[in-house]
């Protein structure tokens, strides 16, 4: 069955960066566009950004120009980099991919970035 796993969070300060992983299985990954969203506490869950198979990328404005998405067809395993974090950026962070129709998600990351 479909099964993404994040892995990364942590707590870090203002202006750090940050990497995330999402390992996927399951499917055949490089056929997938994989997406990240994030969902901070009373918050609904907002879009980050995806990837496509041919690895081009789609981000939200609220993080353009600070994440950066990509991909490792190889090793079934998507990435997100963090950089200039502020504490807005604090939330649990999530992958994604829809498969013949349905979504899937993974357990989430929390990121929690100090002032």
């Amino acid at each position: 069955q479909v099964q993404l796993v994040e892995s990364g969070g942590g707590l870090v300060q203002y202006g750090e960066s940050l990497s995330l992983s999402c390992a996927a299985s399951g499917f055949t990954f490089s056929d997938y566009i994989m997406r990240w969203y994030r969902q901070a506490p009373g918050k609904r869950r907002d879009f980050i950004g995806h990837i496509t198979r041919s690895n081009n990328t789609n981000y939200g404005e609220s993080v353009k120009g600070r994440f950066t998405i990509s991909r490792d067809n190889a090793k079934k395993t998507v990435y997100l980099q963090m950089d200039s974090l502020t504490p807005e950026d604090t939330a649990v962070y999530f992958c994604q991919v829809t498969v013949r129709g349905q979504n899937y998600w993974g357990q989430g990351t929390q990121v929690t970035v100090s002032s």
